[in-house]
């Protein structure tokens, strides 16, 4: 939303519409795709030895399943409702022990000290206000439970994850910007910001360090990733012209090719790890 905050309200009508859907119908290439971050969250989790784990935006549930089987129970929540649903039903497939909330984790009452530990893989950026969420989220876990999250580094440093809307504003000059100060996708680029937050909620023992890891998706599903997710997949329905709905996807799909490597995209992802110790000193 160009020059606005976006608010709690929005986020959910977001995620409960179009954004939550794509996921959905993706959700099989994006667990593929995030599959190094899943396996370094599982893996913060087994060290730790925590038994009781909250996944937060957790959507369809790839990771709470993948730590459910390890360390025995995890609970997911989202503010998703489609999202939610998929990670139950899959959960349900699977025989995994994980359960699933439907609920923002900014505001929902969890049994207070719940949980052992917190992760999250891209789903702690889009609170309206991280402060508050992430005390509400202190206060769900015992003293000296751990944290640990993944969120993306600065657009500059991932231009594949920008290169849809760089394509397509010639044609489409009144796409969203993305604004560095509100929920979204790279809102903890900061370190410092994530510092401020983190300590602020009542965390300590904060470190910060950046991971590059190579993802990759095939190349057959590589139109249907940029057109159905970020800004442009979100903006792009609203085109009633449907000349110029194919030419946006045809000068977008030409300026992946940078990134296509036979019958896959690669790319690096630029992100934080983030791990931090709920205070001894609740907040009230």
């Amino acid at each position: 939303m160009d020059g606005e905050r976006r608010t709690d309200g929005e986020q959910a009508a977001r995620w409960n519409g179009r954004a939550g859907h794509a996921w959905v119908d993706l959700q099989p290439v994006l667990d593929e795709m995030f599959r190094p971050f899943e396996q370094l969250l599982v893996e913060s989790v087994a060290t730790e030895r925590a038994g009781r784990v909250l996944d937060v935006g957790c959507g369809t549930g790839g990771i709470t399943r993948a730590v459910a089987r390890r360390a025995g129970h995890c609970v997911g929540v989202d503010i998703s409702g489609p999202m939610i649903d998929a990670a139950r039903a899959w959960s349900e497939m699977e025989g995994v022990p994980a359960s699933f909330v439907c609920a923002d984790a900014q505001e929902h009452a969890f049994e207070p000290g719940a949980f052992d530990a917190v992760i999250s893989r891209f789903g702690v950026m889009f609170f309206n206000d991280p402060v508050r969420a992430f005390a509400n989220l202190r206060r769900a876990v015992r003293d000296e439970a751990s944290l640990r999250f993944v969120v993306w580094r600065d657009p500059g440093e991932n231009p594949f994850m920008t290169t849809a809307e760089r394509a397509a504003r010639p044609f489409l000059p009144e796409l969203p910007v993305r604004r560095p100060d509100e929920p979204g996708q790279f809102a903890f680029a900061d370190p410092d910001r994530i510092r401020g937050i983190l300590s602020e909620s009542g965390w300590t023992d904060i470190g910060i360090r950046p991971v590059d890891v190579v993802c990759t998706l095939p190349e057959k599903e590589l139109v249907r990733y940029i057109t159905r997710l970020g800004p442009l997949g979100m903006f792009l329905p609203e085109v009633g012209d449907e000349q110029t709905r194919a030419r946006v996807v045809d000068t977008v799909r030409a300026a992946f090719d940078p990134f296509v490597e036979g019958p896959d995209v690669r790319f690096t992802a630029a992100c934080w790890t983030v791990g931090a110790r709920a205070a001894t000193a609740k907040l009230s």
